[in-house]
Order: C-alpha cells, then structure tokens, then sequence
C-alpha cells in the first residue's frame, strides 16, 4: 500500500453505518483535500447517523446535505471537512458553533477544540443538539444566528454551518486578535467556502474551495443601492 489510501476491511458483523462512515473518510474526504489527521480521526468517529431524524437516518452518509426539517440541512460531509480544515482548530481553541442543527458538527468541534459554543435560534434544535453533543466542554444555547453570541466570546474561532450570503462585521467581531471565521459564501451556485482571520482593527479574506450548501436561515442578504 502506497500511503495514500487506506483499505477497508469488511466483516460479516460490522454495522452497515459503521461501513458508510469509512467509506465516507476514503471516497468523500480524503479525495477533496482533507489532510488533517485530527478533522480526519473525528469524522470517522462521530456517528453521524445519530444526527438525524429517524426518516432520513439511511441517507447519513451519502455525499450531499441532508435535510432536518424543510429549511435546514446537515452540511455534506466534504463540505464540512474543508471547513474544519480551514478553520486550522487547535486543543486549545474556544470556538462558536452557529447554527448547529442536531448537533452533529458540534460534536466533532467537541474533538477538536478546548471548548465550544453551541447556537441554534429553533429551540428544538437546541434541546436536541444539547442531548445529542453533551460533552463537558460543549455548550449549547438558543441565539439568533446572525448575532452570534458575543457574551461567551471572544472565540478564537468560529464555524458557520451553512451557506451566508456574505460575512456580518458583527461576527468577525466577536473574534479574538489571529482568530478565524469559516463559512460558506455567496449565493446559490456562486459561493465559496472562505477563511476570515482578524489581525487587530482589520480582517484578511481567502477563499479557498468552491461549494454549493443550502444558506443558513437568519441572515439578511443586503441589497446595496438603496439609500435612506
């Protein structure tokens, strides 16, 4: 074997999900440019089957988002890996989860950070993501998305699970000085996924793969040209 594959070996009494999530690592993560071993080991780790209703629970694995309820979406897993790639997060990172649905990617930030902040603004989002990522340093909260959650900042990361249409000055905000804000950018198939990263009173932007994920509900697509 040459390294950069790993082979799977399949057993009569391995569980099917437990199959789908390897297959996942070798032909949806790791062929799109996902290299860090940690994003890696905590992807192949979480269950994402767990964080799904019932009625979707076969399609965990498959490579697009997934819907929760009409409206929202778990984030497709190449998609999600890119990002959490991007956003370089360290054990010793405190880190704002927006928008986290049931949980899912708030649970692999569990694995990859000292400390995370979970937000969702659907209240059932909240009590589910509470009960499905309850790790003692995890955090889950009710807040709009687009405001972010400043009172438990500042962060030296935050995470976007979804597509904006651009990113609000007031999260960048809420940054510590060389923190990062990843997320998806842009509009429907146009948008890129983008690292923010605050160096004092200004902030760096670089975009660094082309995605196409369902936006985010809560943030407000400005229309320039209009004045009052």
């Amino acid at each position: 074997m040459n390294g950069q594959h790993r082979a799977i070996f399949v057993s009569a009494g391995m569980d099917a999900f437990v199959i789908a999530r390897a297959n996942m690592i070798e032909s949806q993560v790791r062929p799109n440019g996902v290299t860090d071993p940690r994003v890696i080991e905590a992807m192949a780790q979480v269950p994402r089957e767990k964080f799904l209703p019932d009625a979707v629970r076969d399609l965990a694995y498959i490579d697009a988002d997934v819907s929760l309820r009409p409206g929202r979406y778990l984030m497709e897993p190449m998609a999600l890996a890119r990002l959490l790639q991007l956003a370089a997060i360290t054990a010793e990172d405190h880190v704002l989860h927006i928008g986290c649905g049931m949980g899912y990617g708030t649970a692999i930030l569990a694995r990859l950070a000292r400390t995370v902040v979970a937000i969702d603004e659907d209240p059932e989002f909240v009590a589910l993501a509470g009960a499905n990522a309850a790790y003692p340093n995890v955090t889950v909260l009710a807040a709009p998305h687009a405001a972010g959650l400043p009172a438990e900042g500042p962060y030296d990361v935050i995470v976007v699970d979804g597509r904006i249409p651009a990113a609000p000055q007031n999260l960048l905000a809420q940054l510590n000085d060389k923190g990062r804000l990843v997320a998806v950018v842009g509009g429907q198939g146009t948008a890129s996924g983008k690292l923010f990263r605050k160096h004092g009173n200004s902030v760096s932007e670089r975009s660094a793969f082309d995605a196409s994920v369902p936006i985010l509900p809560g943030f407000i697509v400005e229309r320039p040209g209009f004045t009052f």
